[in-house]
């Protein structure tokens, strides 16, 4: 048990943490590299910012609510079905990481580039923070988006189509080439959005009651 524990800059490279309780411990800039936290592993409230986390293990480990994560490295690292709601995830290297049913809802993604990140089916980015991100060519089918942060993000290209994305703040993002074939865009913010002929907006729903539409969109899809 190594709760409240005291681990900065600790080399803990390929140790065997599965199952381990790491509630509120100090790891940042610890090296957890090739370590295996998997199955029960709790982190939750522990700081790893600036630790070094790649091609660790962290699936299904819990970092729930006020696990610091700021600027580490988790390129190549196992995410799945991990719980990452509410965690701080800013300029976090994800280059590799398969997000599949990961939770990453409520988290601060902001800054992150997000076009190396293998898989994100299944996704819950429901309310997150993912403003600056990059999510260019991104296939987002499957991914909760409802109420999430997407201001000045670049979504050039992504697949969006069928998504819920109600409430989300899309001030300033880049849809250019987007498709967002059948998605849900109630009461969603399009104020400054820049899209162009290869943006796809057939059977989308909700744009009649979504905010600040741009004019020439609007006219392009009937509702000025």
């Amino acid at each position: 048990m190594l709760i409240k524990a005291e681990l900065s800059q600790t080399d803990l490279s390929n140790a065997d943490l599965t199952g381990a309780d790491i509630r509120n411990a100090d790891l940042s800039g610890a090296n957890l590299s090739g370590a295996d936290l998997t199955t029960v592993a709790n982190l939750s409230g522990a700081n790893l910012s600036g630790a070094n986390l790649s091609g660790a293990n962290l699936s299904g480990a819990d970092l729930t609510t006020v696990a610091n994560l700021r600027n580490t490295n988790l390129s190549g690292a196992n995410l799945r079905n991990t719980n990452l709601s509410g965690a701080n995830l800013r300029n976090t290297n994800l280059s590799g990481v398969d997000l599949s049913d990961t939770n990453l809802s409520g988290a601060n993604l902001s800054g992150v580039d997000l076009t190396t990140v293998t898989k994100l089916r299944n996704t819950n980015l429901s309310g997150a923070n993912l403003r600056n991100t990059n999510l260019s060519g991104a296939n987002l089918r499957n991914t909760n988006l409802s109420g999430a942060n997407l201001r000045n993000t670049n979504l050039s290209g992504a697949n969006l189509s069928g998504l819920d994305l109600s409430d989300t703040n899309l001030n300033d993002a880049n849809l250019n080439g987007a498709d967002f074939t059948g998605a849900d865009l109630t009461s969603a913010n399009l104020e400054g959005i820049s899209w162009n002929q290869h943006t796809k907006w057939k059977n989308a729903t909700g744009l009649d009651k979504a905010e600040n539409v741009p004019d020439a969109l609007r006219q392009k899809l009937g509702l000025a």
